[in-house]
């Protein structure tokens, strides 16, 4: 799928998290259910690094493009070193490591743990950019151009701060669902691991599959690209994600948003 409906994949599975939270027992403060929201909107264009043209090549300047390229070829290194004989053969690394659920679960756990150990720098860290992620997915045609990237990253900066100084008031969040001390913001990975998992899957429903089961083999394959029966899939960009799934995702958001919230 492309940036813009990845991101609102991802901020739609955060309020139906929220909502199935609020129906457990386990309400999210409104800063969470909001900031979990734009994370897993902005987590949701992370696997795509080993993509040099994808939309988070471009969100950080020269630096993310460079990022792109040595993950690109780490991946591709990965999968020359762990494909099985049933495996096709590749010429480059989009599609592999940064796509399966392995991926997902170490930059959730990496997240939780920078939130954990960098204090009040390291959440607004992982905010800002999580929060530029979700700006360029969400808002992508705005966000387009160099010309820009400065107004996209100082209103990440902003809302970064904003949000990391509301969550850190009482009862709004900073130790929701982990309540032990020093375990403040650790549930930031979570909306990490959900959203690269929801773009994995989107992935999955295209032509082309993704390998989200990677290290697990299945049959003579390492790196099996899940997905329906191929009449049910679909090309990047096509009426369906566009007039279909997008549309879809944002009720669903909004019912979602609305049941955790207590609305319905």
């Amino acid at each position: 799928m492309m940036g813009p409906a990845h991101s609102l994949s991802g901020a739609a599975a955060w309020l139906g998290v929220g909502a199935a939270a609020a129906a457990a027992g386990y309400p999210m403060p409104w800063p969470v259910l909001l900031v979990g929201a734009l994370v897993c909107a902005g987590a949701a264009l992370a696997p795509d690094l080993d993509h040099k043209a994808a939309t988070i090549s471009r969100a950080f300047g020269p630096v993310s493009r460079w990022i792109c390229e040595i993950v690109d070829k780490l991946s591709y290194a990965v999968y020359k070193a762990t494909r099985k004989p049933g495996d096709a053969r590749r010429s480059g690394g989009h599609r592999t490591l940064t796509h399966t659920w392995l991926w997902a679960v170490l930059i959730g756990a990496g997240s939780s743990a920078v939130a954990i150990t960098g204090g009040r720098w390291g959440v607004l860290g992982i905010l800002f950019v999580y929060m530029v992620l979700a700006i360029e997915g969400l808002l992508w045609r705005a966000a387009r151009g160099s010309s820009s990237d400065v107004l996209v990253w100082l209103l990440a900066a902003t809302s970064a701060w904003i949000l990391a100084g509301t969550l850190d008031k009482p009862g709004l969040g900073a130790n929701w669902l982990f309540t032990a001390p020093g375990q403040e913001y650790m549930w930031l990975g979570l909306p990490v691991v959900l959203g690269a998992l929801v773009h994995d899957l989107g992935d999955a429903l295209t032509v082309s599959g993704c390998p989200v089961l990677w290290p697990i083999p299945v049959g003579r394959k390492r790196w099996y690209p899940i997905g329906p029966p191929k009449p049910l899939r679909f090309r990047a960009g096509s009426w369906v994600e566009l007039r279909v799934l997008m549309p879809a995702f944002m009720v669903l958001g909004g019912v979602g948003g609305a049941a955790a919230l207590n609305f319905i």
